[in-house]
């Protein structure tokens, strides 16, 4: 444990109490260096000083000082006058989702270790609520959050990947060395959220345990022409998934809305959100039941995935995607959708 903690004054992680140390500055969710000092067991001088250290890891959408006026908005709008003598000369440092992944790889030690799991889970546990009451939530809100959702999911996971990567060249130098290297902490910490099957939010991509977003990021990244997906129980994550191919790849969802989860606001708001995507929705003629990712049919390039279950629900349960080794069974089958009629969404 870290010489600056005091086990009785260190913030439990809760959902409950969680909600009540994220502020909106300049229009992100943040949380401040005092909170993130309390829940790792330091003071926020010996906070600041670790950051400090490792400054090159956090750039300005992982962490900014706030400003006089931003301190003071805060304080008022959580009415935190007993607190005005602790912030009167001091400015504090807002953290970004992304920073505090970041942090995760900075801090060491086994109360580090426990908090940032417990952090982790906790920030998986908000957002599948919101993803499970999007019926409470108005339709552009959910997809900003989605949107917002989806990106932090990727800079996570490449975070991870990149801890990972780092972690093998360490063992593989110390293992020509002929010496023991022990991984780092955050290591440990990513894997052991990453091993238990039973998490949320990870698949089975070809054998291999993937984070689940991640693992069709991969997938559509391979795409150098035409992505087909088709998927009768389509939702507002399905598009959010495609955020980030090439504009020179076009994108044909065959499905049938099953349950009418896509609403004709939501697919154009992403439209509108991304410009450069060429994206349409075909009916899939209600032949199919299971899901497919299909990438630049008829070309050299060609691939085709089968998919356990819908994009949208993806790492919800114990779900694989395999790449299908016979292509040549489904091609007359996925050519004849292109004459299929134009979806319409609610």
């Amino acid at each position: 444990m870290n010489k600056e903690a005091k086990e009785s004054s260190i913030i439990e992680i809760s959902e409950e109490n969680f909600k009540n140390l994220i502020y909106e500055v300049r229009g992100q969710q943040v949380m401040l260096d005092t909170d993130l000092a309390q829940i790792y067991g330091y003071s926020t001088k010996a906070f600041n000083q670790q950051v400090k250290n490792n400054i090159e890891k956090f750039d300005a959408d992982f962490m900014f000082q706030l400003t006089k006026n931003e301190r003071d908005e805060i304080l008022r709008s959580k009415f935190l006058t007993l607190e005005q003598g602790k912030f009167s000369k001091y400015l504090p440092y807002a953290f970004t989702e992304q920073g505090i992944y970041m942090l995760m790889t900075v801090l060491k030690g086994d109360l580090a270790t426990r908090q940032s799991k417990a952090l982790i889970r906790t920030f998986k546990k908000m957002k599948d609520y919101i993803v499970q009451n999007q019926p409470l939530l108005g339709q552009r809100e959910i997809l900003q959050l989605s949107l917002q959702t989806a990106q932090n999911s990727s800079e996570i996971s490449t975070i991870r990947e990149t801890m990972a990567a780092l972690d093998e060249k360490v063992v593989a130098i110390a293992n020509s060395m002929n010496s023991m290297v022990k991984k780092s902490e955050i290591g440990k910490v990513m894997m052991d959220f990453a091993g238990n099957v039973e998490t949320n939010g990870w698949l089975i991509l070809n054998g291999q345990f993937v984070e689940s977003d991640m693992a069709y990021k991969r997938i559509y990244a391979k795409a150098k022409n035409s992505i087909q997906l088709i998927d009768n129980y389509i939702g507002l994550k399905t598009l959010v998934l495609l955020n980030d191919i090439p504009s020179a790849v076009k994108v044909t969802i065959y499905s049938d809305n099953v349950g009418g989860r896509l609403h004709s606001a939501e697919y154009n708001d992403f439209k509108r959100q991304y410009p450069q995507i060429d994206i349409e929705m075909r009916s899939s003629g209600g032949i199919f039941h299971d899901r497919y990712i299909v990438l630049d049919l008829g070309t050299p390039t060609e691939a085709i995935y089968h998919c356990g279950a819908s994009s949208k629900d993806g790492g919800n349960r114990v779900m694989s995607i395999e790449k299908v080794n016979d292509v040549n069974i489904y091609r007359p089958i996925i050519q004849g959708l292109a004459s299929n009629s134009l979806l319409v969404l609610p």
